[in-house]
């Protein structure tokens, strides 16, 4: 089958899913698989497996199994012990306490950057919708408490949120993308790749927040209750050191790995250094000290709830995330990879946008980050080389393109949409030129510094 006719088969094919999951309702998981499918045999897969001059030709059951298979393997494990280190902070109150030293080292003055930031901190554990609805009581006694805007607020809390959600692991997104460009064992370069290109949507943000507040007012302007009384309400918050150390020292651990390998060490100390930075050993880690906390707060009972709770929640997105993958298998089985690849440049013209304007396609369309981000992984990793992108850097740097299109843009098919408008105190027409607005405006301030990074790579 000819390249041009699989490229418009696989455009039809996203139209097709975009159509099933916003229109039709069609839970996101059967419209991947079930398209994933379609567009294979429709591409030539076989049915079943053959062996044609002398090799192996895998049929389309034996594909759809591969990719679900290696993906689910791959960042199953780590999503689950990353959202479970999230759980557990929200429950000792740990986020609370990592909010309460942003402030203290932000200052009363900037309270706006102060949200921003105490957002930005918390996601990177916690998701960005339970990450508001944490955090929105602090939002609202920070506003009565410094006269800050209701708005400017609520969106600078959201944008923070919003930013390491899509960039920084252990959220599922950026995970399963790193996984799937190549890139799972390098998973500190990813955390610290996301750091540095939120710099410039965290500027932009804070510009916007400052900006929208004075143009557009909330129903909730002051707040009944303040900050301290909050913290009372909540009980007692675990120290300093104890709420950072279960997010602290996993990241240490893999820090000290990508140190080992890139000196090539070689010893016992470098293989146990190489075993304890494997974010699936990591994250244990990190688990551990989490239950710690969780002892040390007297609700070690709630460790079994907590963890059942995790599970179900995680459950959707491991599926959802292993269908991005079979798409992404279905799609290297065919001759598509090959056409692209002989027809390189012209797809290096259009470079670290062409995974950015696909990812904001799935997101303005489907709604959710997530699905974007791992789907746009899936369709993106097998023409990395085309793209001219197949480096650990490049392939890291794709992953933020597909992050900042995962932002662009949040509204009304979008859950996190609701939580910031209903928790901020805002009409949905109102929501619109704050959150939808504001995420474009992320969306394409992260893209300009990516693209900054790719040209200087």
């Amino acid at each position: 089958m000819s390249g041009p006719v699989l490229i418009l088969m696989l455009v039809a094919t996203v139209i097709l899913m975009i159509v099933a999951i916003s229109r039709f309702k069609v839970h996101p998981f059967i419209a991947i698989m079930a398209l994933s499918l379609l567009f294979g045999l429709a591409a030539g897969i076989p049915l079943v497996d053959r062996t044609v001059d002398g090799a192996k030709v895998s049929g389309i059951a034996s594909v759809i199994g591969a990719g679900f298979s290696s993906t689910f393997s791959s960042i199953g494990i780590v999503i689950i012990l990353g959202a479970l280190i999230g759980s557990i902070l929200e429950a000792t109150g740990a986020a609370l306490k990592f909010a309460d030293l942003i402030i203290k080292a932000v200052g009363k003055r900037h309270p706006v950057l102060a949200m921003q930031l105490m957002g930005w901190v918390v996601s990177i554990a916690v998701f960005c919708d339970s990450g508001f609805v944490i955090l929105n009581p602090i939002r609202k006694a920070l506003v009565s408490r410094t006269g800050a805007s209701s708005v400017a607020m609520t969106f600078g809390l959201s944008s923070g949120l919003y930013l390491s959600h899509v960039f920084i692991p252990p959220t599922p997104g950026p995970i399963a993308a790193a996984s799937t460009l190549g890139i799972g064992d390098n998973l500190l370069l990813v955390m610290g790749l996301g750091a540095l290109c939120s710099i410039f949507p965290i500027i932009a943000g804070l510009a916007f927040a400052n900006y929208i507040g004075r143009k557009v007012k909330a129903d909730d302007e002051g707040a009944s209750q303040s900050y301290e009384e909050l913290i009372q309400a909540y009980g007692a918050l675990p120290g300093a050191l104890n709420s950072i150390a279960p997010i602290l020292v996993p990241l240490i651990l893999m820090g000290a790995s990508s140190v080992v390998n890139m000196a090539h060490g070689a010893g016992f100390t470098a293989d146990l250094a190489r075993f304890l930075g494997t974010p699936i050993i990591a994250l244990s880690v990190g688990v551990i000290l989490a239950f710690v906390q969780l002892a040390t707060a007297g609700k070690k009972s709630l460790f079994q709830g907590i963890t059942e709770a995790t599970l179900k929640s995680v459950g959707p997105i491991l599926f959802i995330t292993a269908a991005g993958g079979v798409l992404g298998k279905v799609i290297a089985s065919t001759e598509l990879v090959t056409y692209i690849t002989e027809h390189a440049d012209a797809l290096k013209a259009i470079g670290i946008f062409f995974p950015f304007l696909l990812a904001a396609l799935l997101k303005t369309s489907l709604g959710s980050s997530t699905v974007a981000i791992t789907t746009t992984a899936g369709i993106v990793a097998p023409m990395l080389t085309a793209l001219g992108f197949d480096s650990t850097l490049g392939a890291a740097l794709v992953c933020m393109a597909i992050g900042a299109g995962a932002m662009t843009v949040s509204h009304a098919n979008d859950s996190y949409f609701w939580v910031v408008t209903n928790f901020g105190a805002l009409s949905p027409q109102r929501g619109y030129r704050v959150q939808s607005l504001g995420t474009l405006i992320l969306g394409l301030s992260a893209m300009a510094e990516i693209l900054l990074l790719s040209l200087l790579a």
